[in-house]
């Protein structure tokens, strides 16, 4: 695997030089084959990953699971495609399940937001068969990032007790 893709892709704030002293490169060579991964498509874009739970009023995520019916000439693209076109979905990926088919990440204000959008407009979609939804209720880890803090997680248990 490229050590360089390997590197930006659990930190992006390297900057062109810090990256060509770990990788024992020249700079001007790792400006390049940044620019040309981003050329091919490789490189899809930078994101700041933020600890939604330290965020006071940051809403909810859900992840949704749905069985689809696949077309015969697209197969799940289609279906995908209707899915990753709404502005409160952050993700989609087809999985390898028994069960479901399609997993979406979506964001709402409220977890009766999500159920709304869940059975008005997942649900109705023609090739959707079914669907789950798991309300995330903490965030441990993202992007090789962990958010648990240890710290954190003894205020919630002494709230509990």
């Amino acid at each position: 695997m490229d050590k360089l893709l390997q590197i930006i892709s659990r930190n992006s704030d390297f900057t062109a030089a810090q990256l060509a002293a770990m990788l024992g490169e020249p700079e001007q060579e790792v400006i390049n084959r940044i620019n040309q991964y981003k050329e091919d498509g490789i490189i899809k874009g930078t994101k700041t990953l933020i600890n939604w739970d330290k965020v006071e009023n940051s809403g909810v995520t859900a992840i949704i699971e749905l069985k689809v019916t696949p077309k015969p000439e697209t197969g799940f693209d289609d279906i995908a495609k209707v899915v990753m076109s709404y502005d409160n979905v952050e993700s989609v990926y087809l999985a390898a399940s028994s069960r479901y088919d399609l997993i979406a990440t979506v964001k709402g204000d409220t977890i009766q937001e999500i159920a709304e959008f869940v059975s008005k407009r997942l649900s109705t979609l023609d090739a959707v068969i079914g669907t789950a939804t798991n309300f995330v209720l903490t965030q441990y880890k993202e992007g090789g990032v962990v958010y648990y803090d240890e710290d954190d997680n003894e205020e919630q248990r002494s709230m509990i007790f």
